[in-house]
């Protein structure tokens, strides 16, 4: 049914909804984070990921609001249940927002910088949340002691332990930034509609993962709207749609090894990169000429958004 308000009051409604949300539940992740950290107790870490799944419920009743049609393609073999590497072009401050929005998958992780871990409601949450925060060696530094350059991964993995004890969707952004028309002509990137992948990120992120992930989620994201300011479109009600297309990886089928130290390996796994992002750049030009996926406009726990 056809609504009668005007677009700029579902966008203003739905921005308003996903602001208190976040507000709400990650002062109480916050909250649940302190006394974890004091008390040591285990079920507190059950409660952690109580809220931070309403938090991402939340998310699906705000996109909802603000007038915004789903169209989802994702296959049946993924589940709630699972463990996955997330790995995602690059568009919005949004994308965060509609990928944990998602109740096919299980709980949304991030890899954050470590300056990140003091910034208010993100950081914070994230760390009440045990997601991983890297202080990575600079070239400089593993130049001067070789020994660091597993540090990293053994650092990392040693944070990453507690996602054993909660099914959980490890995201990457493996642009490492948000796609503009300006950078990927700054770039000279190949790809039409995406910027070049940062095959290291990934590659790192497989090597801490490796024994914990079922596979990999390899993801197009596409906004239906005429501006191309994400956010401010889903503001002002101009967002019309989100499309997302998963695709399913099992680790038996995706190359592994010492990105850092194996030249040969960074070789190979660089090309599979760039394979990845041809079919991907593929799947985004056919979802900006139509949604692909069935749109669900119910708010529901059991139906994807």
């Amino acid at each position: 049914m056809k609504s009668i308000l005007p677009k700029w009051f579902h966008g203003a409604i739905g921005a308003l909804f996903l602001l208190l949300n976040t507000a709400f539940w990650g002062l109480i992740i916050l909250g649940l984070g302190i006394v974890k950290w004091c008390l040591r107790v285990r079920l507190l870490s059950v409660l952690l990921h109580w809220a931070y799944h309403k938090w991402c419920v939340g998310n699906r009743i705000g996109l909802k609001l603000g007038g915004v049609s789903m169209h989802v393609k994702m296959p049946q073999a993924i589940s709630v249940n699972g463990w996955y590497l997330l790995v995602s072009n690059h568009i919005s401050w949004l994308d965060i927002v509609v990928l944990s929005a998602q109740s096919q998958l299980p709980a949304p992780k991030f890899f954050l910088k470590d300056e990140l871990k003091y910034v208010p409601l993100i950081g914070t949450g994230a760390w009440a949340l045990d997601m991983p925060f890297m202080k990575r060696a600079s070239k400089a530094q593993i130049a001067k002691n070789p020994k660091l350059k597993r540090m990293d991964v053994e650092r990392t993995k040693q944070s990453c332990k507690n996602f054993k004890h909660h099914p959980t969707t490890v995201i990457n952004f493996a642009e490492g930034t948000r796609f503009t028309a300006q950078k990927q002509r700054r770039q000279a990137s190949p790809f039409d509609n995406l910027l070049k992948p940062k095959a290291g990120g990934t590659a790192f992120a497989l090597d801490v993962l490796s024994e914990q992930v079922d596979g990999l989620l390899n993801t197009a994201l596409v906004y239906h709207s005429e501006d191309l300011h994400i956010c401010r479109a889903f503001v002002l009600g101009r967002l019309d749609a989100v499309s997302l297309q998963v695709d399913y990886i099992p680790m038996s089928e995706l190359p592994l090894g010492d990105y850092q130290g194996d030249k040969a390996y960074r070789v190979q796994f660089q090309a599979y990169m760039n394979t990845l992002w041809q079919q991907k750049s593929a799947q985004i030009a056919r979802l900006e000429q139509r949604p692909e996926g069935e749109a669900d406009n119910v708010p529901s726990e059991v139906n994807s958004l």
